[in-house]
């Protein structure tokens, strides 16, 4: 059963942050997480009544288009990008691969899908394409996501803060795992499905039958699949492809300062939460530890190209150091403590992106990266899933955090041995690998150099407006990013919104395509001619462009876009060394999937702002959000591209928009 269409357009705010995507198996463990102890001591979270997986057997499968509509819509988001000539090249190919190569493929691929029901059919391949690159995961496909600061800013001390972030993503590990942590729910109507007497009757529906439960009150159970790999999870490197590791045993956190690496349990042999005086103490001990900067810091490694880090880690493992490269795979999270403080947003997007290469362990599934003034972010690793497990765990780490904090300033630390508890690893490192960190050191230096990020707030208008005039707060957001790329560039090119299928089981991503016929023309007139069309037609045309956003997002979230549909079909020809058709070595097929303009919203209580690189070398890497009474945009780009100059495009672009909304003429 597929998902009524009015409910899909508000699905794509639990996306994710950025584009590539992998997958995760469903996994839960209760071992040692229910005692009475812990429930007793407030230990969980939460508990809820309906358990956290009860809804996963019965998600809906992600379905896969039919060819005629991928073809249909991959033409539509060609059309704004081609010349007529190009254009006729494009359809003529794509006709030939729809009636020939391109029906077969879809057939295989419908076929293999009914053969594999427990998954969807995007899964295998994109994790694969995801584990497979080679590319550094720094700046390439990690993003960050920093918290809003705690309203109470005598909570915003780096000890205090880390100490609650830590007790609190303990909090949620062991509410995940013995199965009591609410499950990801997009309700349509709360008033009938956010209800304790509706969750008192879901829970004694058979799990097979509970989403058609939820279904009946216009509740949407979203896949939880992927929470699996949140903690003791690493992406291992290994010549080729990339493996991804858990080891839901250790109890250990791994903190890293100064590039150095420091380990101590958070968990007791129980499965219960150490007291958190005990974990404040032990982190005390590593921000008062006198111990020089690593003169080698072995985390720069993860920032390096997959199959040169493989090398050097096969070397590490040879020199007797698998033990403890086990410890830091195994370890529930990174917490990595910073020393400075930051300045501006701009710092802490590069601080919270990158930072200098040395305190990070980018490999981990996630990091909380603390400074010294107590700005928090999540850096986050992304093959093991998409960011609506990691923007779940960090509004949950907030509201925990900042509601009921378990120390305070002026606590006293627990009169404990922390020396004795808290371990720093100690790596054997020969010339060899002494050489990959530098020439690792070197390399990374070298790419965030390049890196350019700013920041726009426009504070003339926003959600409730754009709503007020009916119009689609993300396609204005969207139009505007279209205009202000006309008016820098003068002209329309290949951009990618990323947009969650999570309704589905396993499902990853889907792409909407922003740059439609409805945006080149609506942009022209605003950019090229503004003196040439009344103020009635201007706010047609941002109503046309609204509308058709808007589908674009309906069909996304619906698993009804290409992009995902295209790739599927060429990778099941790859895997069996059939030649590829020519629709996929047509310059407009590569030229679609060059993504100059990358962009991901997300908006949240708890999140700041967020942030990841551009995609392609002359691209803009672009997150935003819309808010009620203001729009937000940070952006980065590499010098191919001016960051400044775009986002004084896009200021004006919204200026222009809203100024036609209001009813005047532009000048």
């Amino acid at each position: 059963m597929l998902l009524p269409m009015q409910c899909v357009a508000s699905l794509r705010k639990s996306g994710s942050l950025i584009h590539l995507r992998g997958a995760a198996s469903l996994g839960i463990n209760k071992r040692n997480y229910s005692s009475k102890k812990a429930a007793a001591s407030g230990e969980y979270l939460h508990q809820s009544v309906v358990p956290s997986m009860h809804y996963q057997k019965s998600l809906p499968r992600l379905p896969i288009p039919k060819l005629e509509d991928t073809v249909r819509r991959y033409l539509a988001a060609q059309k704004p990008l081609l010349d007529d000539d190009q254009f006729r090249t494009t359809e003529k190919l794509t006709q030939d691969f729809q009636s020939g190569v391109g029906k077969q493929l879809h057939e295989e691929l419908v076929a293999q899908d009914k053969r594999n029901k427990h998954t969807s059919y995007i899964s295998g391949p994109w994790s694969d394409m995801y584990l497979s690159a080679r590319d550094s995961v720094v700046l390439n496909f990690n993003p960050f996501m920093s918290f809003n600061p705690d309203p109470k800013t005598e909570y915003n001390d780096q000890l205090v803060r880390s100490t609650n972030m830590v007790c609190s993503a303990v909090r949620f590990m062991k509410t995940l795992r013995a199965g009591i942590l609410e499950p990801e729910v997009f309700h349509l109507n709360p008033a009938k499905s956010d209800t304790d007497s509706f969750k008192r009757f879901i829970r004694w529906v058979p799990s097979s039958l509970s989403w058609y439960g939820a279904y009946m009150v216009n509740a949407y159970p979203l896949d939880m699949s992927q929470y699996f790999r949140l903690f003791n999870s690493s992406r291992i490197p290994k010549t080729g492809r990339d493996e991804l590791f858990t080891d839901e045993k250790a109890r250990h956190l791994l903190v890293m300062r100064n590039g150095n690496m420091y380990v101590f349990d958070v968990v007791d042999r129980d499965g219960n939460l150490v007291e958190p005086p005990e974990i404040q103490s032990h982190l005390m001990y590593i921000l008062s530890d006198s111990a020089p900067t690593a003169a080698f810091p072995l985390g720069v490694l993860t920032s390096e190209n997959r199959d040169v880090w493989a090398g050097l880690r096969n070397k590490l493992v040879a020199a007797g150091n698998a033990e403890d490269l086990r410890v830091v795979d195994s370890a529930l999270f990174c917490l990595s403590l910073d020393n400075e403080s930051m300045k501006d947003h701009i710092h802490i997007s590069h601080n919270m992106l990158h930072g200098d290469g040395c305190n990070r362990w980018y490999d981990k599934s996630f990091s909380i990266v603390l400074t010294k003034d107590g700005q928090a972010a999540i850096n986050f690793e992304h093959s093991w899933g998409d960011g609506v497990a990691v923007l779940r765990f960090q509004n949950e780490i907030f509201k925990d955090t900042t509601e009921k904090p378990l120390v305070h300033p002026g606590s006293a630390a627990a009169a404990v041995d922390s020396s004795s508890a808290v371990r720093r690893l100690q790596f054997n490192l020969d010339s060899e690998v002494e050489t990959g960190i530098q020439n690792a050191k070197e390399n990374f230096d070298s790419a965030v150099s390049k890196l350019t990020i700013d920041a726009l707030e426009f504070k003339k208008g926003g959600k409730q407006q754009l709503k007020k005039s009916k119009l689609s707060p993300d396609a204005i957001a969207q139009l505007a990013f279209q205009m202000g790329f006309l008016r820098q560039y003068g002209q329309t090119v290949a951009t990618y919104e990323s947009c969650s299928t999570a309704a589905f089981r396993h499902g990853r991503t889907e792409t909407i395509r922003p740059a439609s016929v409805h945006t080149q023309r609506c942009a022209h007139a605003f950019v090229c001619e503004p003196g040439q069309h009344s103020v009635e037609q201007l706010q047609g045309l941002l109503s046309e462009c609204s509308k058709y956003h808007g589908q674009l997002t309906r069909e996304a979230a619906m698993g009804q876009g290409f992009d995902r549909h295209l790739f599927a079909m060429k990778y099941l020809a790859k895997s069996q060394s059939q030649a590829l058709h020519s629709l996929y070595s047509d310059p407009a097929y590569t030229a679609i999937n060059h993504n100059i303009l990358s962009t991901s919203t997300l908006t949240s209580p708890a999140v700041n702002l967020g942030g990841f690189a551009p995609v392609v070398p002359d691209g803009f890497g672009v997150g935003y959000g819309v808010h009620d009474d203001w729009i937000g945009c940070n952006v980065s780009s590499y010098p191919d591209r001016n960051v400044h100059d775009f986002l004084q495009c896009v200021h004006k672009s919204l200026e222009d928009i809203f100024t036609v909304l209001e009813g005047k003429a532009l000048s």
